[in-house]
């Protein structure tokens, strides 16, 4: 995938080499390194710990030649093998906690992140290792997202080679992509040079059939890469990103490119008067309109490893000076391959924001980042998606189960499926006398939203069932029952939480079914009812919260009923003397009432009374749960209006 950033890495690799290099003269590993031609000094410097010759440095470069030829995952062993042999690395640290996350052991990771952030303070990357390390500690939480969508390798496209960064050419409809199924082997990562493709599918929607093309000679060279093509909507205009093939010292790098289709023919592509020579820049993308072309560059003055930038596109075909995106997008990380939806957002990849391993693709959504979680993103690199229409495209992935490095990957939004909830329930009657339970036949139920407002009514059948669609989206109700005679019945329902995910539902409709219970209970006059966990302070009679909330279930019960008026008792166990119990009774009793009036309740309707040690639940309680029981709160109903 970053094909196009591994010719200038052998810019960093001789001060890289000298930060532990043993004493003599550079070895042909050592040379092969400093040159980028990784693949070649990782067989030689493997050969090195075969023999016993200097072991944990041999681990450490071998390391090193896999992180700068992209394929951490596969340094892992060798980074450790290098910490245990005592190599002296100051960096070594931060790399191989970035070797675990590639490879999914996030909490390793962050072990690894603090353990340099400890150790490095001050050192240059101590700011991105506590990023890191935030960030691994986020990655389960991100594995357990997962969007709306489907994705499918371009199998017909794939090969054992690396297929990357797609685009549509306007006026063909062409797939345009990069790819190094053919030509001459770069010594970097063992991979050809990558070059630019097209293919036009038979059928477009699916992404099938269709013969591959190589584009035009004047986009392709032998020895160096071409990739990630963009075009203005006209199709007059292409920019794509080219590596210098490193044959002029100090210009090791990547630029972009442009090229104008002027009379039936495409330009020679010249160097566009917004890169950086001293910088990499690729993966351009243009907006929708055309007007502003996106790109990642290295370039100084950065937040980080590669931030994406943003130019306008003038009428004479040159850019406005390039403007970081900040901090909005970019972080201390590598921030790359930019892409614009029809609908305007910007989507890119990222190693830096919180994901799954290494680079991820994110969207920016009303001012914030989002990880677009599985399963378009995977612990392996994820990037550079491009939309072939609103609800769908083409994105890069290296992850496992493709056919080569890098594969193209199609997505698409599957159709929401959607759900419907009913309340399917049952409204009963009980005999408070003999407790008997019978359906309540004809009975009406009503339904209540947010903020009380009534919404619907309906009918018990003959065995009290009934059945009430609710909202789709995700609310909280009340179901209400009243009849004359019995207290009023009442349940909550919320369907908050209650919806499947997308992946647990089978058909493009699905009802969900809530089942619910309304039991009307028979008003007996003055017949003593428990109000539960009413609890109070040793000595006091101040309301507590969780009394409180208690009684404003009583509330709840007098502001249903509103013809019943009660009288509300306190009582005590038999410890203490008669006097004092009696006291405390009542000034509890008193205490609770006062609650309940400072709630809206009538103060005609409820009276307090305290009942001391008079009226033991349990005669001769010895046990401390036979006092528990004694020391009571109860209220009756006296009165019922006409």
């Amino acid at each position: 995938m970053k094909k196009l950033l591994l010719v200038c890495a052998a810019a960093g690799s001789a001060a890289l080499l000298s930060g532990c290099a043993t004493s003599g003269s550079a070895s042909k590993a050592d040379k092969r390194f400093a040159q980028g031609e990784y693949e070649t000094a990782i067989e030689l410097y493997k050969a090195d710990v075969a023999k016993g010759k200097n072991v944990a440095t041999a681990n450490y470069r071998v390391a090193e030649a896999y992180r700068l030829s992209n394929r951490i995952e596969q340094a892992e062993s060798f980074y450790k093998a290098a910490i245990d042999g005592g190599v002296k690395a100051p960096d070594v640290l931060f790399y191989y906690g970035q070797a675990l996350k590639a490879n999914g052991k996030f909490d390793e990771a962050a072990q690894q992140f603090d353990a340099y952030t400890q150790a490095s303070a001050g050192r240059a990357l101590a700011p991105r290792a506590e990023m890191e390390s935030r960030n691994a500690k986020m990655a389960n939480t991100i594995m357990a997202m997962r969007s709306n969508n489907e994705v499918m390798a371009l199998d017909q496209v794939n090969t054992p080679s690396s297929e990357f960064g797609s685009t549509l050419m306007p006026d063909t409809k062409e797939l345009v992509f990069a790819s190094g199924r053919e030509g001459k082997k770069y010594l970097g990562n063992g991979e050809n040079f990558s070059d630019l493709y097209a293919v036009k599918f038979d059928d477009a929607e699916k992404m099938t059939g269709g013969s591959v093309r190589k584009l035009e000679a004047l986009f392709n060279t032998e020895d160096k890469h071409e990739a990630s093509a963009t075009y203005t909507p006209d199709g007059k205009t292409m920019v794509f990103a080219r590596s210098n093939n490193g044959s002029k010292k100090g210009l090791l790098s990547v630029d972009l490119w442009i090229s104008y289709f002027k009379n039936g023919a495409w330009s020679e592509p010249v160097l566009a008067n917004i890169n950086d020579r001293t910088a990499d820049d690729f993966s351009p993308a243009f907006s929708a309109d055309g007007q502003t072309l996106y790109f990642a560059s290295g370039r100084k003055g950065g937040l980080g490893g590669n931030d994406i930038y943003k130019a306008t596109l003038g009428p004479n075909g040159r850019f406005s000076p390039a403007e970081n995106l900040g901090d909005q997008v970019n972080t201390a990380g590598n921030d790359n391959f930019p892409a614009v939806a029809p609908d305007g957002t910007l989507y890119f990849s990222s190693d830096g924001q919180p994901g799954l391993g290494k680079l991820d693709i994110f969207m920016v959504e009303k001012g914030k980042v989002k990880n677009l979680g599985t399963p378009i993103n995977s612990a392996g690199d994820d990037f550079a998606p491009f939309f072939t229409s609103k609800n769908g495209g083409v994105f890069s992935s290296n992850r496992a189960g493709g056919k080569g490095s890098d594969d193209l990957y199609m997505f698409r939004q599957k159709p929401l499926r959607l759900v419907t909830f009913y309340a399917d329930g049952t409204v009963m009657t009980r005999n408070e006398k003999t407790g008997a339970m019978a359906p309540a036949s004809g009975e009406t139920v009503t339904l209540y939203g947010r903020n009380g407002q009534k919404i619907q009514d309906v009918t018990a059948d003959a065995e009290g069932k009934f059945s009430l669609k609710l909202d789709s989206a995700a609310a909280n109700y009340a179901l209400v029952a009243d009849r004359p005679g019995f207290f009023t019945a009442r349940a909550p329902l919320s369907t908050v939480g209650r919806k499947p995910a997308q992946d647990q539902l089978v058909n493009e409709m699905t009802d969900v079914r809530i089942p619910v219970a309304l039991t009307l209970t028979e008003i007996v006059k003055n017949k003593a009812i428990r109000v539960e966990n009413i609890l109070y302070d040793y000595d006091k009679a101040d309301i507590r919260p969780d009394a409180a909330l208690e009684l404003d279930k009583l509330v709840e019960t007098l502001n249903d009923n509103p013809a019943i008026t009660i009288e509300l008792s306190s009582h005590t166990d038999s410890r203490g003397k008669d006097a004092y119990n009696q006291a405390l009774s009542q000034r509890r009793a008193q205490s609770a009432v006062d609650y309940i009036i400072s709630k809206g309740i009538d103060k005609a309707r409820i009276t307090a009374k305290g009942y001391g040690e008079s009226r033991p639940e349990v005669k001769d309680a010895k046990t401390e749960d036979q006092f528990q029981r004694n020391r009571r709160t109860e209220f009756k109903v006296t009165k019922i209006a006409e």
